[in-house]
């Protein structure tokens, strides 16, 4: 729940930063206005693809790091390494591309 709510925090401050209503926000995004008002509020249950859409419009991106992924990067594992952003983690954005 602790990450719910700093992701919801996260997307609350670029849209004020953005100077964006939550009606504005939405209707770049190509989503509801309620889903911002659920995210912003800590809703945990959201779609991805929705997700993935108010993110894009507030540019900002999630990566995703494992033990795993820094091993099979280390070692040169070409798939791993073209949905790797330097080395750090799995951009979200590229792996839902493939």
């Amino acid at each position: 729940m602790a990450q719910s709510q700093e992701l919801s925090e996260v997307i609350r401050l670029h849209r004020k930063a953005a100077k964006l209503s939550r009606v504005q926000l939405a209707e770049q995004a190509g989503v509801g206005k309620t889903v911002i008002y659920d995210i912003e509020k800590g809703k945990e249950t959201v779609q991805l693809d929705t997700l993935r859409k108010i993110l894009k419009v507030l540019n900002i991106k999630i990566v995703l790091t494992s033990p795993w992924m820094e091993n099979l990067t280390s070692i040169g594992n070409e798939k791993v390494q073209s949905i790797c952003e330097s080395g750090r983690g799995w951009n979200l954005d590229r792996i839902n591309q493939r």
